[in-house]
């Protein structure tokens, strides 16, 4: 039985773009979805199974940042950004959110499906079980899921490839660079506070399950790492 395509939903308003977009995903075998506005690009993620979305900033309705926010906390569905605006602030902030990668318009449409290729080879590729050296760990690998004392956390993709990361080698001090390279599809687009945002944001998932604890240490100057049992 042939696999059926994969559903990437494309979040954007202006139409010459979206077309552009839809094209060139159609004829790379995907099935693109396209949406013009925030509000119906979440109804569609609720109604149906989405592989990965494309989503523009500057959205009619609302910022394709508060988009992506929204969809991070239903699930951790693959995101790449599309945006007029190349400044720093923009790229960190869509970084920070948990997107997998940030293009720039003008853009060519060979150049946005590699992308698209390369970032759910990431999502759909095998994972091998991790054991963490402690049983107040479980990495379930197959289903992209890590449970600290018996509580499944809910972690955007980039968080999740962190701790992922650090639990698999627990007493290894990671750089911030490799940790970049463990996270993101691009580590060249990460920053070094890009990393920290997410540690931090880790520290406060983890606190929530177990508040007496900090499983994460911060080794100044060099990076972090997962503490040992």
């Amino acid at each position: 039985m042939s696999q059926l395509p994969q559903t990437i939903l494309v979040v954007e308003d202006e139409v010459s773009i979206a077309e552009t977009i839809v094209y060139a995903l159609r004829t790379e075998g995907y099935e693109p979805l396209w949406k013009t506005n925030g509000r119906d690009a979440l109804a569609a993620l609720a109604a149906q199974p989405i592989a990965l979305v494309i989503l523009d900033v500057g959205l009619p309705d609302m910022s394709g940042f508060d988009v992506c926010r929204e969809m991070q906390r239903r699930g951790a569905t693959p995101v790449i950004f599309l945006t007029a605006r190349s400044g720093e602030v923009d790229r960190i902030v869509g970084l920070e959110l948990g997107a997998d990668d940030y293009v720039p318009k003008p853009f060519s449409p060979r150049e946005l499906t590699a992308r698209v290729r390369a970032v759910l080879r990431r999502s759909n590729g095998n994972s091998h079980e991790v054991s963490s050296g402690t049983t107040a760990w479980e990495h379930d690998a197959a289903r992209c899921r890590i449970s600290f004392r018996g509580s499944a956390l809910e972690l955007t993709r980039n968080e999740y490839r962190l701790l992922g990361a650090l639990l698999a080698s627990p007493g290894r001090v990671f750089s911030r660079d490799q940790l970049m390279t463990a996270a993101w599809d691009d580590p060249g687009a990460a920053l070094d506070r890009t990393v920290d945002a997410h540690i931090k944001s880790l520290r406060a998932k983890l606190r929530i399950v177990a508040p007496e604890v900090d499983p994460i240490e911060t080794h100044r100057g060099f990076g972090y790492s997962l503490r040992e049992a």
